[in-house]
């Protein structure tokens, strides 16, 4: 993948209109379990992609302008505190984890899950001034794990039938 020039420009382009379109899509699809702000978590495709075709630096550019262009067109203030806490802290922990050999982009994804969810669970914690919000941690942590890892299979998928990747781990 080109990573300079006005074709690098333009995939990150199309990739932050990706994740905005996925975004909006989470919107639309209800979500039955009684869980306040359980989401799927779709947009995550679009980082996880620029993350290993581009590199942390990009990915955190794409996601951060995701998550802010998110809020304003279809979310509130209140979102975009608990997406951005969600957002910066399990990119962290990706970007960590994807130099490690033992993470596959599936691990990696995982964790990224795992951690938006425990992020945005602590930005709860402070808001509401209470610890019993606690009581959403096994199924906001079961379903992070659970979407990251069918997100990474996706991203893995992908990955694997694009012409050139810049992978450094063969996309396990």
């Amino acid at each position: 993948m080109n990573r300079k020039g006005t074709a690098g420009t333009a995939t990150l382009g199309l990739l932050l209109a990706f994740a905005l379109i996925l975004g909006y899509v989470e919107t639309l699809i209800p979500f039955p379990f009684g869980v306040p702000g359980m989401k799927l978590g779709l947009p995550n495709l679009a980082v996880l992609l620029v993350l290993y075709l581009f590199g942390a630096r990009e990915a955190l550019l794409v996601n951060m302008c995701r998550v802010c262009l998110s809020a304003f067109l279809f979310g509130s203030f209140s979102s975009l505190l608990y997406s951005l806490a969600g957002a910066f802290f399990s990119f962290f922990i990706m970007a960590l984890l994807k130099k490690h050999p033992a993470f596959s982009v599936t691990g990696v994804s995982c964790a990224g899950g795992i951690v938006h969810n425990a992020a945005q669970l602590c930005v709860a914690m402070l808001i509401t001034e209470t610890v019993q919000i606690l009581y959403y941690i096994p199924p906001l942590l079961a379903c992070g794990c659970l979407t990251g890892f069918c997100l990474g299979l996706i991203c893995r998928a992908v990955l694997a039938h694009l012409p050139e990747r810049t992978m450094e781990n063969g996309g396990k």
